[in-house]
């Protein structure tokens, strides 16, 4: 196998292009990302106190969302309701309310 290969781990390893992996991303950052919330480590904890729903199951900060899912964020008293639009690894704080439109 040559040196630098994608198939490092053969049948073990499924190599992804670009768009794939830029499609999917862990809840925790793509809350962070889309600056629904400010910090990671804050999402994270909202996350395991059984306040973040990915269509409509609880779900935890390592789960995958894609473009179409709905998030729900409680926030005490309040409740944010959001689709997923898009998925970026990183934006600017103008471009941050692009990823995801309220429901």
């Amino acid at each position: 196998m040559p040196r630098g290969s994608d198939m490092t781990f053969g049948h073990l390893f499924c190599a992804q292009t670009s768009t794939e992996r830029e499609m999917i991303m862990r809840l925790d950052k793509f809350l962070k990302v889309s600056r629904l919330i400010k910090r990671r480590t804050v999402a994270n904890e909202a996350c395991d106190a059984g306040r973040v729903t990915v269509n409509g199951q609880v779900a935890k900060a390592s789960v995958k969302v894609k473009v179409g899912d709905v998030i729900e964020i409680q926030f005490g008293t309040k409740t944010v309701k959001v689709e997923v639009l898009d998925i970026q690894d990183t934006t600017k704080k103008e471009e941050a309310k692009d990823l995801f439109k309220y429901l």
